[in-house]
């Protein structure tokens, strides 16, 4: 146990979380079991380290980060070592990648049934079906997404400043008033194109090459969050690798499943299965038409954020598809975002339609009334026309 303190101690220590996240003040805390999923990258770790260091001073032995990574759980079940915790004055317990142990979820409710002053936060991969798949959790876990950074975020980090979010309709109803706070104090444009390469992934604060990072996290991510967590064999995983790759090549559209499954050598249900495993790993997103879902087939597969576009087929990068993409990834948090029935035209929430375009050409677009055009190339907008960066600032 001690050797457990010493390197909670030091990794609280040495922590650099350099921004407030929003989902921070979003949890309730009050709650004695909550799950933190994410996609590998984004920083649970950080994020579980960060909340010791505001709450417990670093000595504090009421509070404990641990890893399930540590070959001593291989021989030592969560609700054992919770228990001598909890019995020692523990009183909340930090697990961070949870599934490594084998019967995690049996394990988190023994300590929740045992331990009832005991607050266990855990994180766990974007891939896990915390109560679908677990149900000795239900009723008792609390569940949170961590996203990556978003561009405000990113630009609050990069400006020093403190912008704070906004909700859809403050942004439809207000855009002209939020920009020109914002302008005033920083022009975005002068930061988004790198947000839209690099800035999702905090890993990018490290001196390391992103995209090779990036690219290892991928491989991370159908190797282990996939195959692990919804127990594929192994020799399947290049299946998944060359469904995702193609995907990618193919850019935002419809996919061909029949195409699809003969380019890997499998059958169309099993390529849909593993697109709806990619997007569970974040990888990808599909969107439907309103009122559909899977297991249909999808109208669109797009990458999850466009950080993913420029690491896996850089030759292959348009504006258009970016954009998109940085959209439907910026609403996917808080909002349900189905395709329209023409080209770069999104509906939002079953009634809210939107045209992603470019400013530059917009007297090569005819305006409708009842459409809102996030536009980029652009800082400013007017009416329903609305700075695409703007929707960065969702949270």
């Amino acid at each position: 146990m001690e050797a457990f303190f010493r390197t909670h101690t030091y990794l609280v220590e040495h922590t650099n979380a350099p921004v407030h996240r929003l989902l921070m003040d979003e949890i309730d805390w009050s709650e004695r079991m909550i799950g933190i999923k994410g996609t590998r990258g984004v920083g649970k770790t950080t994020f579980l380290l960060q909340y010791a260091r505001e709450h417990f001073d670093t000595k504090d032995r009421r509070c404990l980060y641990v890893n399930m990574n540590n070959f001593y759980f291989q021989g030592r079940g969560i609700a054992d070592f919770a228990g001598e915790f909890y019995n020692n004055g523990g009183k909340v317990l930090l697990i961070d990648q949870v599934f490594k142990e084998t019967n995690w979820s049996k394990e988190l409710r023994l300590c929740y049934d045992k331990y009832p002053d005991l607050k266990i936060v855990f994180t766990g991969s974007s891939v896990m079906r915390l109560k679908e798949e677990n149900p000795e959790l239900n009723g008792i876990v609390k569940s949170y997404n961590l996203r990556g950074f978003s561009f405000r975020e990113y630009l609050n980090l990069m400006t020093g400043k403190d912008f704070k979010p906004y909700t859809l309709d403050e942004i439809l109803q207000e855009h002209e008033r939020i920009t020109r706070k914002i302008l005033p104090l920083v022009s975005p444009y002068k930061y988004f194109q790198q947000y839209i390469h690099h800035g999702f992934y905090p890993f990018f604060l490290e001196q390391r090459n992103f995209s090779e990072n990036l690219l290892k996290t991928m491989n991370m991510m159908t190797e282990v969050d996939i195959l692990l967590i919804k127990q594929i064999e192994l020799k399947y995983l290049t299946k998944i690798k060359k469904l995702f790759y193609q995907l990618a090549v193919d850019g935002p559209k419809a996919p061909n499943i029949s195409q699809l499954a003969n380019y890997i050598e499998t059958s169309r249900a099993t390529v849909m299965n593993y697109i709806k495993y990619l997007a569970d790993a974040r990888l990808i997103n599909i969107i439907y038409p309103v009122g559909q879902s899977f297991p249909k087939k999808p109208t669109k597969v797009m990458m999850h954020n466009s950080n993913l576009m420029y690491a896996i087929y850089p030759i292959k990068v348009v504006d258009q598809e970016v954009m998109e993409t940085f959209f439907v990834n910026s609403l996917w948090k808080d909002h349900k975002v189905n395709q329209s029935n023409k080209d770069c035209c999104y509906i939002v929430d079953g009634n809210k339609k939107f045209r992603i375009c470019d400013a530059s050409r917009n007297g090569k677009l005819r305006m409708n009334n009842d459409t809102i055009y996030a536009r980029y190339n652009t800082e400013i907008g007017k009416d329903n026309q609305i700075p695409l960066w703007l929707f960065g600032f969702l949270y």
